[in-house]
């Protein structure tokens, strides 16, 4: 079974299933379904980005700096999470990413419930090959000085720029809360 085979729940405005369909027909038709997207950093706190390859159905050979993707038919975001993020990374025995927040992606040709994670890999990564051409471990001032200049999946810069939000927003919160 190829990438494209794979099947998809199908949901709406509300993250309600209502139908399925395999990956390839839900990007070809623009069909809303569930993506997970992972922030992972290494032990000294720095961020996972990778350039994907040219093979990839959505946004081939662009750069990520999650590293995530589709929820299958029937799978939790969690269960995805997990999945996705020890795939792309090559590592068993990740903990349990941790779920920050949910929001709904579309650009116009594209849509999807995207839930975000992040997650802490002590573990050398071995990325998978089928996934990932490209790969480093990047300061967050390293990465905000290449923001302009790399081509970067627009799903994941906009994940990047609200999870920036997201938090900001917590820290003053927990500020107030003093």
């Amino acid at each position: 079974m190829t990438a494209a085979d794979e099947i998809l729940d199908i949901v709406d405005e509300n993250d309600e299933v209502v139908g399925q369909a395999p990956r390839g027909e839900a990007t070809a038709r623009g069909l809303r379904h569930r993506c997970v997207f992972i922030e992972a950093r290494d032990a000294e706190g720095r961020l996972f980005v990778h350039r994907r390859t040219a093979t990839k159905l959505v946004f081939p050979s662009r750069y990520d700096m999650f590293v995530g993707g589709v929820v299958g038919a029937g799978e939790s975001y969690d269960e995805a999470a997990l999945r996705e993020a020890e795939e792309e990374l090559g590592v068993l025995g990740l903990p349990r990413p941790e779920p920050l927040f949910k929001f709904l992606y579309a650009d116009g040709e594209h849509t999807w419930w995207s839930y975000v994670y992040q997650v802490r890999c002590e573990l050398p990564v071995d990325p998978q090959a089928e996934e990932v051409a490209w790969h480093t471990f990047l300061t967050d001032a390293e990465l905000a000085e290449r923001l302009g200049d790399w081509e970067w999946v627009p799903d994941g810069l906009e994940t990047y720029h609200r999870l920036r939000q997201f938090r900001a927003d917590r820290s003053m919160a927990d500020k107030k809360a003093l």
